[in-house]
């Protein structure tokens, strides 16, 4: 071979050799990159899982109480409602009552109202509805209302005398007090 083409052999191996080198110190910096802008983009896509999570967690409890609200909501209309219609039933309780206090000589009479009495009652009764305020209780002003006062000796300290009135609750919830005479 001459001298000429060693030489241009020589230079295209240095030249491989050169790109080579070019090439995997090129890649070398690159990893070395790779690596120094690898640990900030992991904390920050930490960060952002983080941030994530926490608002799928925050989500989830605002929709556990959302959905607690609610059921409390609907729990709470259907007493308001069943509270609201006995409210407007009490007012046929008082005649049905006022009936069966009414001396009467129709026995055929006096047994229908005391039967419609007993159905009144027991539809009450399902709907969870107690009436209270019978005489010889004490006085409670969360659950009676005294429109009269009277001087007892033989009754004792803020007992009731007479019931003008019964009072309805269903569970806890007063939905007509008691209208009561109340002795000293």
């Amino acid at each position: 071979m001459s001298k000429e083409k060693k030489d241009k052999n020589k230079e295209e191996a240095a030249e491989e050799i050169k790109e080579e080198t070019a090439e995997e110190i090129k890649e070398e910096v690159i990893e070395e990159k790779k690596e120094e802008t690898a640990a900030p983009e992991e904390e920050d896509k930490d960060r952002k899982l983080s941030e994530a999570n926490d608002k799928y967690l925050r989500l989830l409890a605002e929709y556990d109480n959302f959905r607690k609200r609610s059921r409390q909501e609907k729990e709470n209309l259907y007493a308001d409602i069943k509270a609201d219609t006995l409210t407007k039933f009490l007012p046929v309780y008082d005649n049905l009552e006022r009936a069966l206090n009414t001396q009467t000589e129709d026995e055929a009479y006096k047994k229908g109202v005391e039967m419609i009495m007993a159905q009144f009652k027991e539809t009450m009764h399902k709907l969870g509805a107690a009436a209270y305020g019978e005489a010889g209780e004490t006085f409670d002003p969360n659950l009676h209302n005294a429109v009269m006062h009277c001087e007892d000796e033989e009754k004792g300290e803020n007992e009731i005398v007479e019931v003008f009135q019964k009072g309805f609750k269903i569970g806890d919830k007063v939905v007509r007090f008691a209208m009561v005479k109340v002795a000293n």
